[in-house]
């Protein structure tokens, strides 16, 4: 069956703020308050992937270890996330994007978030936003059946992006037709020169400057 698709990053392209450190304070507070101690700890992590000491990928294990534990249950998670994604899809999510997903639907595509994000929260969030589908950074789930603070395969972000929409399309049961991707970033350059049209949606300065050299269309969604 072949399908047209729309792909959407999320942090600041759907949103208008990134999720992730949010979404672990909100776990924080309402789940582990003491845990807001940890942020000296948060910082000097981030610090360390500025100076390029860490990667991407050892940031988000390392703050997800310190603001939401080592091991959770699911069962525990569930209300902050469910109530991550409500405060989420209620006050954080661009206009013009809720205008974007309801164009792409009717005109028949298969609308997908492809995140470096965790899909622990990704998920509720697309469900709420009306998403076919979601692709993102996964989470190990241990034989305890807990949530590890270890990323499961690749974090969902530059080539891995690319890579992750691959692997899952692949494995889809659809034969692709027409992509249409959008994005806010150049990390995700290798997606829009592997989709057909390329949308960047209110981007930064170096976005602005590769989608005016490959005349790809800009769109301001605030």
């Amino acid at each position: 069956m072949i399908v047209d698709f729309a792909i959407y990053d999320m942090d600041r392209t759907i949103t208008r703020h990134a999720t992730y450190t949010p979404f672990l304070l909100h776990c924080a507070m309402r789940s582990a308050p003491w845990r807001l101690l940890l942020l000296p700890f948060v910082i000097a992590s981030m610090l360390c992937y500025a100076l390029k000491l860490i990667d991407r990928g050892k940031l988000k294990e390392i703050n997800h270890r310190l603001l939401l534990g080592h091991k959770r249950h699911p069962r525990e998670l569930k209300p902050l996330v469910e109530s991550f994604a409500d405060r989420t899809a209620a006050s954080n999510v661009r206009p013009g994007a809720r205008a974007a997903i309801e164009r792409d639907k009717a005109e028949g595509r298969r609308v997908v978030m492809a995140t470096a994000s965790y899909r622990l929260y990704a998920d509720a969030i697309g469900e709420r936003l009306g998403f076919d589908d979601v692709i993102g950074t996964g989470s190990i789930i241990g034989l305890d059946e807990r949530v590890h603070a270890k990323i499961d395969g690749e974090n969902c972000y530059g080539p891995a992006k690319l890579r992750m929409v691959s692997d899952w399309l692949s494995k889809s049961g659809f034969e692709r037709g027409h992509v249409r991707f959008y994005s806010d970033h150049a990390s995700d350059a290798p997606v829009f020169e592997w989709a057909d049209e390329a949308v960047a949606v209110n981007p930064h300065a170096k976005l602005a400057r590769l989608a005016l050299a490959r005349g790809w269309t800009v769109e301001d969604w605030s």
